[in-house]
């Protein structure tokens, strides 16, 4: 049995992203106005200042994990800062121009107008890596403890199941599962309350879920994988503060899918391709999808001349209101990414996940002036989230991404007619409505692939390391670093279904919706057959393995703390 450190707080943040930065942020501001309040008689109750609040983080660094375009809508800012920008907030640019283009194989058709969900002039393009660890900074300012290579591991339940707090990982584990010279356990964080923040596929928010059967009268959560380059360009092929996002190729119809351009200072650009985990075709991979769209004419004369300089993928929660989990339970509450808080067809969820994360701390408030931690304190999250502008925008879209799972263009017809109408969904609209991406993708025998079916999906492409580059060089451009001895924390709870069902029936997918060469099918020269073989030590933790194996036997699970991309600065 393990001794382990028990520490006492009083509020535990899992997650070092914008959501639960601008939440320990919000309850510090919020602790001090009520106990103001108190102190000047204005108001009954206890000062609640010597409150202990915590934020753990998995990455070295707060913002290492980070990852985004991103086109930021500054209204949760102005509401948590009203003087953000004289604050220091690392903003890159203001948006001063929008475009949207649909993309054939060698055309480019200009809309002469832009979308209106797509209009961002006035809004901040920005690294949101430097904008967390910015926040990162204020909340140490505050008196927040922040805790990096600090991940959360496990939750803690009392005998009523009751969340009473999160075990942090261990440290020098090898990989045999065997203490090293320098094992440290992980610590017990008991806290009255836990704030799940940890983004898309939280690992813990995950467990919670399955536990406490927090997505019972839920639709099944539904990803995206967003694949992100930065680029240096010279100078005027592409503006500062231009926004450009685009549709079509190189998706198929049936796949939900379209790029970004962002023009960023000093010449830089943030560029990407966001392809739909609800494919169909078991030969797509993202990370193709992404590379091919670089060898469009349009694209391609925009970055010649220029050098890429780093690399990130990560999936989105992109289903929307329909996919929230419930958001509470005794002890925990659930913001941000983690809760489907993501607008889809604005392509935003940085001010949706803070406003979630504000909304939280003041559900915080309450439940400590009350000193109940139960579900009859903090079901009142979910009804300050009905309350404020994040219903208005997210039940407006509500039938967005589901419109794309019946294809692209009665998508296009059914997402304008629920513009006009207010999210109201007509025609075209599929059967089931969010279906989880796993059970969408369709096995080989659906499709006409014969000899080798992969080069079949992508015939032409080829990486000349200039313009497009192979998964293991932008591995490099992301600075992945892992502890190369300790227990994989990518768990295959059956390999032979890898080497046997899945590669008679999908041809073993996980080789290619991941956009890290983690996963290759390998042959065992003592069985003279083809096994799987994970190369755990290049992963970018976008989770996308843990949604989109067809059998659902990949668990990720948090590596030792430190570990994973750098992608500080992106």
């Amino acid at each position: 049995m393990i001794e382990r450190e028990r520490l006492e707080m009083d509020v535990v943040f899992v997650g070092a992203g914008p959501a639960n930065l601008a939440a320990a942020l919000h309850l510090k501001n919020l602790i001090k106005e009520h106990d103001e309040l108190i102190a000047a008689g204005r108001k009954k109750g206890n000062p609640l200042g010597g409150l202990e609040i915590g934020v753990i983080e998995k990455g070295a660094a707060i913002g290492a994990h980070i990852l985004s375009g991103a086109v930021v809508d500054p209204i949760a800012l102005r509401e948590l800062m009203p003087d953000f920008l004289e604050q220091g907030c690392p903003v890159d640019t203001v948006v001063t121009e929008d475009g949207f283009w649909y993309l054939t194989d060698k055309r480019t058709i200009v809309s002469p107008v832009t979308p209106p969900p797509l209009k961002n002039h006035g809004k901040y393009i920005a690294s949101l890596s430097k904008i967390c660890e910015w926040l990162g900074e204020k909340c140490e300012e505050a008196g927040i403890n922040i805790f990096p290579e600090f991940p959360g591991a496990e939750m803690l339940y009392d005998e009523n199941e009751r969340v009473i707090g999160v075990r942090t990982g261990d440290k020098g584990i090898d990989k045999d599962g065997k203490p090293k010279a320098n094992f440290e356990p992980g610590v017990d964080l008991l806290a009255k309350i836990t704030v799940l923040g940890e983004g898309s596929r939280g690992s813990l928010a995950k467990q919670l879920t399955q536990r406490l059967g927090l997505n019972t009268d839920s639709e099944p959560q539904v990803f995206s994988l967003g694949v992100k380059e930065l680029w240096e360009v010279p100078a005027g092929n592409f503006a500062e503060g231009r926004v450009v996002h685009t549709l079509g190729f190189p998706s198929d119809t049936d796949t939900y899918g379209g790029g970004w351009i962002y023009g960023m200072k000093n010449n830089v650009i943030s560029i990407g391709y966001v392809t739909g985990l609800d494919y169909k075709d078991p030969l797509i991979d993202p990370h193709a999808e992404y590379q091919k769209f670089k060898t469009h004419p349009q694209i391609a004369k925009i970055l010649q001349g220029g050098k890429m300089l780093k690399y990130g993928a990560k999936t989105i929660n992109a289903g929307g209101w329909y996919t929230m989990p419930k958001l509470y339970a005794d002890g925990v509450l659930i913001i941000g990414d983690s809760g489907s808080f993501l607008n889809g067809q604005r392509i935003k969820g940085i001010h949706t996940a803070m406003k979630s994360g504000m909304l939280a701390a003041e559900t915080i408030v309450a439940a400590f002036d009350h000193n109940d931690f139960t579900s009859k304190t903090l079901r009142h999250f979910e009804e300050k989230v009905n309350h404020s502008w994040i219903y208005d925008e997210l039940y407006a879209v509500r039938n967005f991404h589901a419109s794309f799972q019946s294809g692209r263009w009665s998508a296009l017809v059914n997402s304008g007619l629920q513009f006009i109408t207010g999210g109201y969904a007509w025609g075209f609209m599929p059967k089931e409505h969010h279906i989880a991406g796993h059970e969408r993708m369709e096995k080989l025998e659906a499709y006409n692939y014969k000899g080798d079916a992969v080069e079949q999906r992508y015939p032409d492409l080829k990486f000349d390391k200039q313009l497009t580059f192979d998964k293991i060089t932008d591995v490099y451009h992301a600075a992945v670093a892992h502890v190369e001895d300790q227990p994989s924390h990518l768990h295959i709870l059956d390999t032979e279904i890898c080497a046997t069902r899945c590669a008679e029936e999908y041809g073993n997918p996980c080789q290619r919706f991941c956009p890290a060469a983690v996963y290759e099918m390998e042959e065992n020269a003592k069985t003279g057959r083809r096994e799987i073989k994970v190369n755990f030590s290049n992963c970018v933790h976008c989770k996308t393995c843990d949604i989109s194996d067809p059998y659902q036997i990949i668990n990720w699970v948090t590596p030792e703390g430190g570990g994973g991309p750098n992608y500080k600065g992106m």
